[in-house]
């Protein structure tokens, strides 16, 4: 193409650029004879950190990374964006100017294309023939603020993210830092009366019984009480006929957050310590949190010994607990199993507490009951007090049942909220007869969500199956899980109806790699309503294909791996990636907690690390498998 045909081209390009705007033709046109148009492919350096700049660059199409090397991890920061339309190379503008001294090359930042771009090179010679323009200058005075507002925004909120959480493994203690070593034994053949006295010298609460140095069993002051003193058993009695055998034990090299988890989901207050099969020592649930938190053993004495007036006390020790382990940076899938752990036994003590209650009123229990958490508390993921969401079934069906379970629902309900639960907006708790009922009427509803499946009925659905047993009848829970599903098979309908939803609020892909944190179309991700939602309904689904109804969603990943419907590598990177979006999630959620703002599940890119940036996509796109399979089993 004829140089002056060419630029032309170009001109038509920029003309309404504020570098060439208002020029005549003549003047533009021989302005853009010095400039060049280069083209860089994705991922190509535009300016390398070590050489010198030798005018401005701006991009015609496309987007590029302003990086900077964090040398104390090698990690590549990106600092800005800049788009089309946009000038890049006003660090050598002081340069240019002749007001400072050429900077050392090496501390100079680096750019790089994150698509395909072209951009015109404008070198200071063409730029000097555009200085005096009063446009001009405004122009530059104008980008050069707001870009360096930007870079010390961005900076400022790496550094606060980098001091508040850090970019190193956090200091984790072992078992082996807090167990207590030479823990008091006896043989399996010492007499009953032994171990006790061996326990009273000791100022101990429970004793170990091994044999050759191998674990066979464990002996508590609670085994003495229910086993000995309570049924008469004779006290020259071998130890072996009292001991709990096989007891739960733990490794030396396991962390101390994996213990207190283990005690509080097994309900035990002592944990033998092995290694390679030999007793090493013993770790108790009051050593273990007195060590590394005493409030948390407050807060569990405040729960299994709370009355109603003393259920709002409760809150505070939880909070406390939650505060400590997302400052410790222990593992989310792990601080939420601990405080799942706290709130179940939190509403283990509020059950007891209502039917104690009615028995005091003379109200006999008619028959066996089980009380179910859904939502957040259902899938094991609740960190502070949200809305309620639960129901009640019971076994028979009749009227003392009906008027029983009715004045049960309601004080559940009420102690829940004395504790600080909202209720339900929804209404959906088992204070509202239509989240109780005996089996039968249970079976009926079931039936009529499934072969109704109105859009109401879907999202009462989609709650439902988030269900989790937390107190009552285990047998009673086996029926009503086989009841469930009888219903599942007999109304596919109903999971082509949460397909066709699903397929309806697909999971964002973010083609557009979000590696800064300025000048992007998308600047923020609702965590709750784009992603989290998304993927529960759709692990729900590949769930309820094959036969599980309830459970946690780490339950359900592990079930769909056994049953080959997942890879063992696939549920291993599905995990990490629930991992990641569960750490954004919460960590948010629980600063607006703590500063008493407005609670937003919306996260702001520009409150990310790159690090962190890098890790969403990847976790995205796991949790987009998920809702993949879901759909297609459909043909949807």
């Amino acid at each position: 193409m004829d140089q002056n045909l060419y630029n032309l081209y170009q001109l038509e390009a920029v003309r309404f650029h504020p570098f060439f705007h208002g020029v005549e033709s003549d003047t533009a046109l021989s302005l853009l004879s010095l400039c060049e148009v280069r083209r860089y492919k994705k991922a190509e350096i535009i300016l390398k950190r070590d050489k010198p700049r030798e005018g401005l660059l701006l991009l015609l199409e496309g987007l590029s990374e302003v990086l900077i090397k964090n040398e104390l991890n090698g990690r590549e920061e990106v600092l800005e964006v800049v788009q089309a339309g946009e000038m890049i190379g006003f660090s050598s503008l002081a340069d240019f100017l002749g007001v400072s001294k050429q900077a050392n090359p090496e501390a100079m930042v680096e750019v790089k294309a994150s698509s395909d771009v072209r951009a015109m090179f404008i070198p200071f010679e063409a730029v000097r023939k555009r200085w005096d323009d009063p446009a001009v200058h405004d122009y530059l005075l104008t980008q050069v603020a707001i870009r360096l507002k930007d870079v010390y925004a961005s900076l400022a909120e790496q550094v606060k993210l980098a001091t508040d959480y850090g970019e190193n493994d956090a200091f984790m203690i072992r078992v082996q830092d807090v167990m207590s070593s030479g823990a008091a034994a006896v043989s399996p053949a010492a007499t009953i009366q032994e171990a006790a006295q061996l326990m009273h010298n000791r100022k101990i609460s429970s004793v170990l019984v091994t044999e050759n140095d191998c674990l066979k069993g464990i002996i508590t002051e609670r085994d003495i009480v229910e086993r000995v003193a309570a049924k008469g058993a004779d006290l020259s009695a071998q130890a072996r006929t009292i001991m709990t055998g096989d007891p739960v034990t733990i490794s030396r090299f396991a962390y101390y957050y994996d213990a207190l988890s283990l005690i509080l989901l097994k309900g035990i207050k002592h944990l033998p310590v092995i290694d390679n099969s030999k007793v090493e020592g013993i770790v108790t649930l009051s050593d273990l949190l007195r060590k590394k938190n005493e409030s948390v053993m407050k807060t569990v004495q405040k729960i299994e010994t709370a009355e109603h007036d003393s259920l709002p006390r409760i809150k505070s020790g939880i909070y406390d607990i939650i505060d400590r382990l997302i400052r410790d940076r222990i593992p989310i899938l792990k601080t939420l199993e601990i405080i799942t752990n706290l709130y179940d036994r939190m509403t283990g003590r509020i059950i007891t507490l209502s039917t104690s209650e009615l028995r005091e009123k003379g109200l006999q229990q008619p028959c066996e009951f089980a009380f179910y958490q859904m939502g957040s508390s259902g899938r094991g993921e609740q960190f502070t007090f949200t809305d309620q969401d639960h129901f009640l079934v019971y076994e028979s069906h009749s009227k003392d049942a009906e008027a029983f379970f009715e004045e049960l629902g309601k004080r559940i309900t009420s102690k829940m909220e004395a504790a600080g639960y909202a209720r339900c907006k929804g209404l959906m708790m088992c204070s509202e007869q239509k989240w109780r009922g005996s089996l039968a009427v249970w079976e009926e509803r079931l039936r009529t969500w499934m072969l109704q499946s109105t859009n109401d009925h879907l999202l009462l659905a989609q709650n439902f199956f988030s269900y989790r047993l937390i107190a009552g009848s285990e047998e009673l829970h086996s029926k009503f899980e086989a009841l469930a599903e009888e219903q599942m098979k007999r109304s596919r309908i109903l999971l082509y109806r949460l397909a066709q939803l699903e397929k309806e609020h697909a999971i964002p892909k973010l083609d557009q790699p979000i590696r800064s944190l300025f000048k992007l179309d998308r600047k923020s991700i609702d965590m709750k309503k784009e992603v989290l939602f998304p993927y529960h309904h759709s692990l729900q689904i590949l769930s309820l294909m094959h036969g599980k109804l309830s459970g946690t969603p780490m339950e359900k990943i592990n079930f769909l791996q056994e049953r080959h419907v997942f890879s063992k590598e696939f549920a291993h990177d599905l995990k990490e990636a629930v991992s990641t979006i569960m750490t954004m999630y919460v960590t948010q959620r629980w600063q607006q907690e703590k500063a008493g703002s407005a609670l937003s599940s919306v996260i702001s890119f520009a409150r990310m690390s790159t690090r962190e940036k890098e890790e969403l996509i990847l976790s995205l796109k796991a949790l987009r498998e998920v809702q993949s399979q879901a759909v297609a089993k459909f043909s949807l």
